[in-house]
This record gives structure tokens, sequence and C-alpha cells, in this order.
């Protein structure tokens, strides 16, 4: 029998008295052996390595323990997942003896730097291509100036975020990205408009051209740049969850638009007034100032038969509407899938497993365990985690769908880690709808409830298999799990 916690040893147990003889009370030691044994497994967290895994031990259950790091408010995870993994290669074969592995599952470090890189190339790769494209449209002095804007526009708007309080990370990089096209706009109109009355006015110097141009197109500019903010500014107030989650994107974005219309006119005109040539000063013109006119020439071959004749218009206007009948058709045949957000290549993917209420805990991690056989066979997966009877740690799906609440004996996961993304072929959402029918195979065999769920910005890939038992399932438990 169990006596909880208040006995504590064999010797408080035998003291116990269970009756009465001869006027003698009868203790529990006189009557019985009583001996110190295990307590009742209440959960169970086992590690195998997957089939691309080097050594022999591909496929075996090893019991294990899970322990996950979180940094603090501020801090850099890429620096903690360093520091971490210094930490536990100094711990190995002093803290850690021969024998007791240690196996670094899963390291958002490194996946935010991978994503922090690159979505840092394509912003330089969005700047370099804005800036070409002005070169070859107005001239390279002309690019030259609207380069020197918006890179003075991404620092400003990286120093106001700071000065706000974000960090740089991958949403704040996404809203540069997302706001380039804005950040650029307000130098690219001005820059053009100053070209444009130098063509018009060439025997006027700078001094002159440049204020008229700049404030003919001041106003339009300001209430473009004006509209956008007011359109973007109130997703910063969002409440809930996704409020301090999206609140970088419309701040970032609103701050960067407006210190680029102070720059377009301040520092852009200032630059164009010292690096442009001005057409009076009995200089020749510049080669790449002939740009424009042969932008001019194709243009005119291009579009000069649609204006001139209404049946090639009308040609037009049907060419339009039936290429955008097809592309709403390609969604209605679903060859192209709407959702809110993209499928991403991600490192990991879980499955739920819900058994019926009242499994006892070996049959969940039974059932468990034959799923984890059949994935670790898998050439995509680098190895995987089961918890039976616990909740697994806690990732974007715990607060989203309230997984760390799972703890009953009757509840169990599978987290699944497949081999990096440059090693395989198929990203992780195709992998998890190619391994789906197996695993809904495996627990109809159980009676279980099996749910392959993807981290967001994927959804739920598997449809839900109910057991036909008509007997209710049992609600999550109320608190935290005790391993946390």
């Amino acid at each position: 029998m169990e006596t909880g916690d208040f006995l504590r040893s064999a010797a408080e147990v035998g003291e116990l008295i269970v009756g009465v003889a001869n006027g003698k009370p009868v203790r529990l030691s006189e009557v019985a052996r009583i001996e110190d044994g295990a307590k009742q497994a209440a959960r169970y967290v086992w590690f195998t390595p997957g089939a691309a895994a080097s050594d022999a031990s591909a496929g075996a259950v090893l019991p294990a323990v899970t322990l996950t790091i979180t940094k603090k408010p501020g801090q850099n995870a890429v620096d903690v997942a360093r520091a971490a993994r210094e930490r536990l290669d100094s711990l190995r074969n002093t803290v850690l003896p021969q024998g007791v592995d240690a196996t670094i599952t899963r390291d958002y470090g490194e996946t935010a730097a991978e994503k922090a890189n690159k979505l840092i190339q394509k912003l330089a790769f969005a700047t370099g291509s804005v800036i070409l494209l002005v070169g070859l449209a107005l001239g390279r002095r002309e690019a030259v100036i609207v380069g020197a804007a918006v890179i003075l526009t991404l620092t400003a708007t990286l120093f106001a975020s700071w000065a706000w309080g974000f960090t740089l990370n991958r949403v704040s990089l996404f809203a540069l990205i997302f706001s380039i096209g804005i950040l650029v706009d307000d130098a690219i109109v001005v820059v053009e408009n100053i070209h444009r009355h130098q063509q018009l006015e060439q025997g006027k110097p700078l001094a002159e051209i440049i204020p008229a141009a700049v404030d003919e197109v001041g106003g339009p500019t300001i209430l473009a740049t004006l509209t956008v903010i007011a359109a973007l500014l109130p997703m910063a107030f969002v409440s809930g969850l996704m409020g301090p989650y999206m609140s970088p994107i419309p701040i970032n974005s609103s701050l960067g638009m407006a210190l680029s219309l102070a720059i377009a006119f301040t520092v852009t005109p200032w630059l164009a007034l010292k690096l442009m040539k001005s057409h009076g000063s009995g200089h020749a013109a510049p080669a790449a100032t002939s740009a424009p006119s042969k932008l001019q020439r194709v243009a005119d071959k291009v579009l000069r038969p649609f204006l001139d004749s209404a049946r090639k218009r009308w040609l037009l206007l049907g060419g339009i509407l039936a290429a955008l009948m097809l592309s709403v058709g390609l969604a209605v045949v679903q060859w192209v899938v709407l959702k809110m957000l993209p499928f991403d290549n991600k490192s990991e993917f879980q499955v739920v497993v819900e058994m019926p209420a009242g499994t006892p805990l070996e049959q969940t991690a039974a059932t468990l365990q034959q799923m984890g056989e059949y994935l670790a066979k898998q050439p995509e997966v680098r190895d995987l985690q089961g918890y039976a009877g616990t909740a697994s740690p806690i990732t974007f799906n715990g607060p989203v769908r309230q997984y760390y609440l799972r703890a009953d004996a009757e509840q169990g996961d599978l987290q699944i880690n497949p081999v990096d993304k440059k090693h395989r072929h198929e990203q992780s959402h195709a992998i998890a709808q190619r391994l789906r029918p197996a695993l809904d195979q495996i627990g109809a065999k159980a009676g279980a409830r099996v749910k392959v769920v993807e981290v967001p910005p994927a959804r739920r890939c598997s449809r839900r298999w109910w057991p036909r038992s008509t007997a209710p399932m049992k609600p999550a438990a109320s608190a935290w799990p005790s391993r946390w």
C-alpha cells in the first residue's frame, strides 16, 4: 500500500497500530514484513536516435531527462545558446560520467541566428536592387544619392528602434524589409523630380532648381507617407498573445517612414546639390542621362499600339481579365493553398496522442514507443523524444494550444527532430503529411486519437482520428506538470 509523504520510512510505517489483542495494541511490524519499495511510475520520458544517427543506437529507447534553458528578457538567444553548449561540453566526463550522454535536441539560438542572417541578406539585396534600378533609370549620381538616403534611413530607424526598447530580431528585420519600398520611395520621388526639372530647365543652376522641384512633390509625398502610417499604426494596439509579438512591425515601419520623409526633404536635396551636375554650367550632359530616353523609346514601342487602337485596348483588357480569372481558379482547384501564414521548413514537429480515458500509463507509453519505432526508421528523422503522462518542453504550441497542461496517464506526445534542411529534399510539412497515415494506423489499433502538429507558422497537418469507443475523453489537468 502507499502511505503518502507523512510516513517517510519503513520504521515509521511499522509503528502504525492496526488492532488490539488482549488489551495491548498490535503494531503493523508485528504482523507484516515492511519494505521500502519504488513508487509507481507517474510519467515516462525517453530518447530515441533516428535512422540518421551515425552510431549503432539508432532506434533504441533510452531513458532520458529533458532540460530546458530559457533566456532572460532582453538577452541574445544566440549568445545564451552558445554559452549553454560550451558549458555542456565542459561537463562531459566530469559531472556527466562515461555512459551518460547529453544531446542537444533543439537549439532555437541557432535557428534565430539563421533566420536573422537570412533576413539581413534579403534587406541588403532589396536595398541593392533599388539602388541598381535607380542607377539604370536616372544615372549613377542619382543612385548614389538614393543609396545614401536609404542607408541613413535604415541606420536612424535601427537607432530609434533601440531607443524604443526593441531588439534586432526576426520581427523587427521583417518590419524593415516590409517597409523598404516606402523607405526608398520618398528619396526616389525627390531625386527623380529634381532630375526631371534638370531636363526641362537646363539653363538654371541646381540651387534654383532644387527648391522648386522639392516643393512640387512635397505635398503628395507627405500625404502618401502619413496615409501609410495611419494604416499600419493601429496594429500596434492589438492586445492578447499576438500584440507584443506583432507590435514591432507597425512601430518600426512607421518610424522608418517618418524618418525617410524627413531625410528626403533635408539630406536628399543637399546631396543632390553636392553630387548632381548642373546642366547650366556649360558641361556636357553625363552619359547616364541618356538612359531615360532609351527607356522612353521602349515604353513607346510597347504601349503605343494599345493607345492608338481601341481594338487592341479591348484585347489587352480581356487578357488581363482572363489572367485574373485563371489566377483565382488556381485557388479554387487548390493548386494554390490559401492560408494565413506560409509553410516554413521547420526543424521539428510533434505527434500528440490522446488515449481513451482511464488508459494505464504503461499502455500509453507502449503506443508511443510503437510510433517512435516506426519514426526512427525514417531516413529524415535525426532523433525523437517521448513523453507519457507528462507535458513535453513548452514550445510556441504550448501557450497557444495549452499543451503544457497535458499531464494525465492517457496523454502523451512525441517530439520529432528531422535532419537539417540542407540534408533533406522535403520540407518538414511534406514529411509530416507523408508520415501521418502510418501514425493514424498505429493509433487506431490502440483506440487513440492522433494529431500531427507543426510549430507555427505552419498548421496542424493531420486530421483528428476519433476512436470508435464512446467513452468520454478525460479533460486535461488544470495544474502545471510536476516535472517542471
